[in-house]
């Protein structure tokens, strides 16, 4: 067995006024972004047995709390997030998922993600109206 890994997955559906290309453009980016250097492992794409109207899904695997900072920071993922979003109608965050027995690792990750939102406010502003509740 190999060292504990952080699985942050998405699910998501498109507007029904993203074209094919808008669609097949936003994968691309997705993509990309799940290719950064922290990504260990990564799927995107059509979500199988699509529930609550969510139609795709975006998952990557990352090492470690470091690793995790960095794929949040890293230049693609920054760059890529505000040409995706505007295509999205909603979008699940999570479950989150690991293997690493720290009882404290949720309220860690949380706190990336709040140092993220604290740095990039537009960000945030553009995320928070496609969280599904």
């Amino acid at each position: 067995m190999g060292p504990p890994v952080i699985v942050h997955m998405l699910r998501f559906a498109f507007k029904d006024s993203a074209t094919e290309e808008d669609r097949e453009r936003v994968l691309a980016l997705m993509r990309r972004t799940a290719a950064v250097e922290s990504v260990s492992f990564s799927t995107v794409g059509p979500a199988l047995g699509a529930q609550d109207g969510f139609t795709h899904a975006y998952c990557v695997g990352i090492a470690d709390l470091a690793a995790l900072r960095r794929y949040m920071h890293d230049p693609v993922h920054l760059a890529g997030d505000p040409q995706i979003m505007p295509h999205l109608a909603r979008i699940a965050i999570g479950p989150d998922l690991s293997d690493d027995p720290d009882p404290g690792l949720a309220a860690k990750v949380l706190g990336l993600h709040e140092e993220k939102t604290a740095l990039y406010p537009q960000w945030a502003e553009q995320l928070g109206p496609l969280l599904a509740g």
